[in-house]
């Protein structure tokens, strides 16, 4: 860390995300401070800045962009405002957390990533599960001894009680009325929302144990009000994948991946993420005919993220988190996926574009 010095940062947005999330991880990691807070609904700002103290509060955007102090913004609000935010804080010479998915559409995030080729800024997309240290530890391992990969499973099954073990253990999620939303109702068309939502988890996580995807084979089926999507991945490694997306199981959050390989395996559960607990990881390797696992102590995703983001940008640390291309990759996976459920055919990512 350099010299104690800790970042500054400024949280566009006051709602859940925020307050479940980023208020917390900005006040508990090592090496940030926050320093700033925004939203348009100013009952909410007042109420944000009297619980969690930043130094200064504004409800305009701008006005947060032009304060020298600001060195990163974070961006918690709707996915339709994403990329037109990020633009703006790039353009104030701002470096850049933004929640997940990156954006709407191909077009659009590839508009993103040349500002921000061109900017020389650190732009990092929210997908905090490459912190959770079970998960981390996988990749170590799969990377390190494993050798090639023959296949790799993975599922994100939300829970039809998720909300009610949730709200346990979250803040009470304050509202305003004054919220800016987007126009019309994106949560409406739900199997677009549920991809957007959760499969950028999915995605970015089978992406990140097992490489580059380069092409998807889909089916949706929707019954019940539940939601299911089963894919078939092909990598770039030339490893299978197949991934479960379904919303919501009747049954506790079921969520976690299988990995095989040339030296060893890896299977691991992974826990609604607002329980702050590590992936319970196992992994053999044929090396020393051993099962491992990790403990995972620190399993705050959302500290860990930001803190490596802050050592990135104030000691030039290699980048850990997932990058604008990473989340390009994402969005062009889940545009394949959409894609694929259509015409029932498999779809080469690097051919697609649009929203999803």
């Amino acid at each position: 860390m350099t010299d104690g010095r800790k970042l500054k940062v400024g949280v566009l947005g006051c709602g859940p995300i925020s307050q479940a999330a980023h208020f917390d991880a900005c006040r508990k990691a090592a090496n940030t401070e926050l320093y700033a807070i925004c939203d348009v609904a100013e009952d909410l700002v007042a109420r944000m800045q009297a619980v969690h103290e930043p130094a200064v509060a504004y409800t305009e955007y701008e006005r947060m962009l032009a304060d020298p102090m600001v060195e990163l913004v974070v961006i918690g609000i709707a996915d339709q405002y994403h990329v037109p935010m990020a633009l703006k804080a790039l353009e104030a010479g701002k470096h850049v957390l933004i929640e997940k998915p990156l954006g709407v559409s191909i077009e659009e995030c590839e508009m993103l990533q040349r500002q921000v080729e061109r900017s020389g800024l650190v732009l990092q997309v929210g997908n905090m599960k490459r912190f959770d240290p079970g998960i981390t530890y996988a990749r170590e391992f799969i990377a390190g001894e494993m050798g090639e990969m023959l296949a790799l499973k993975a599922w994100y099954c939300d829970s039809t009680y998720r909300y009610t073990m949730t709200d346990n253990v979250m803040p009470v999620i304050r509202q305003s009325v004054h919220a800016r939303k987007p126009g019309g109702n994106p949560k409406q068309n739900k199997q677009r929302y549920y991809m957007l939502t959760h499969g950028s988890h999915l995605v970015d996580t089978a992406r990140f144990l097992g490489g580059e995807i380069v092409s998807v084979r889909a089916r949706h089926v929707q019954k019940f009000g539940a939601y299911c999507w089963f894919v078939e991945a092909e990598f770039a490694s030339g490893a299978l994948g197949h991934l479960d997306l379904t919303v919501a199981v009747r049954m506790d959050w079921h969520e976690g991946f299988e990995v095989y390989g040339e030296h060893g395996s890896v299977t691991a559960k992974t826990y609604n993420p607002w329980l702050f607990k590590a992936s319970d990881v196992e992994v053999f390797s044929v090396k020393d005919g051993v099962y491992r696992r990790p403990l995972g102590a620190d399993a705050h995703f959302y500290k860990l993220q930001l803190q490596s983001l802050a050592e990135t940008i104030l000691d030039g640390a290699p980048v850990r988190g997932a990058t604008v291309e990473d989340g390009m990759a994402a969005m062009r996976a889940m545009a394949a996926i959409a894609r694929s459920v259509e015409s029932g055919e498999k779809v080469v990512l690097s051919e697609v574009y649009g929203e999803i």
